[in-house]
């Protein structure tokens, strides 16, 4: 991959959570677009919970050449691969492959670490889910394929509200 002349990946910094925020607040208004109004309407994650993944080395951004945090990536290590749990891009900065990158990057993280895969839980027909991450070599996971921990995370998602029937998880091999 060509790599972002005037884009910076780092592990976020303290004083990034609420940038983080912002862009997850932001990346969930493109929702409204596909009716999924319910998503643009909901807050953005917990300071506490964007502190405490930014102090476990859980955050990934992308700052542009003006010291802008342009996206990030959360992601949960797991004993045989990374989950990715979020990935987001300010929209004034999208279409530079800026949320590819931010893959790659948790990509090579994993496998400096020896794990195999990563993992993730997104919409199915939202252009920029599922279609992008297969884009990215994420296959689907069918149902039966499943494990103990993701079938677990269904569950939580679904006690949360989300509609699963309208949800994938998805892996990448990385070996």
């Amino acid at each position: 991959m060509q790599p972002l002349p005037d884009i910076t990946f780092r592990f976020a910094a303290p004083r990034e959570a609420n940038a983080i925020r912002a862009i997850e607040f932001e990346a969930g208004q493109r929702f409204v677009s596909v009716g999924m109004t319910g998503i643009a309407d909901a807050p953005p994650m917990a300071p506490e919970l964007a502190e405490r993944k930014i102090a476990a080395g859980e955050i990934i951004v992308a700052v542009d050449a003006d010291a802008i945090c342009a996206g990030f990536v959360m992601f949960e290590p797991q004993p045989t691969r990374i989950y990715v749990q979020e990935l987001d891009v300010l929209t004034s900065h999208a279409g530079r492959r800026i949320g590819a990158a931010l893959i790659e990057q948790v990509a090579q993280l994993a496998q400096t670490r020896g794990l195999a895969q990563l993992v993730l839980s997104t919409y199915r027909e939202v252009p920029w889910n599922a279609p992008y991450y297969r884009r990215l070599g994420f296959r689907e996971i069918e149902f039966a394929e499943l494990d103990a921990a993701l079938i677990e995370r269904r569950n939580a998602h679904i006690a949360r509200g989300l509609d699963e029937s309208k949800r994938v998880f998805m892996q990448r091999d990385l070996v």
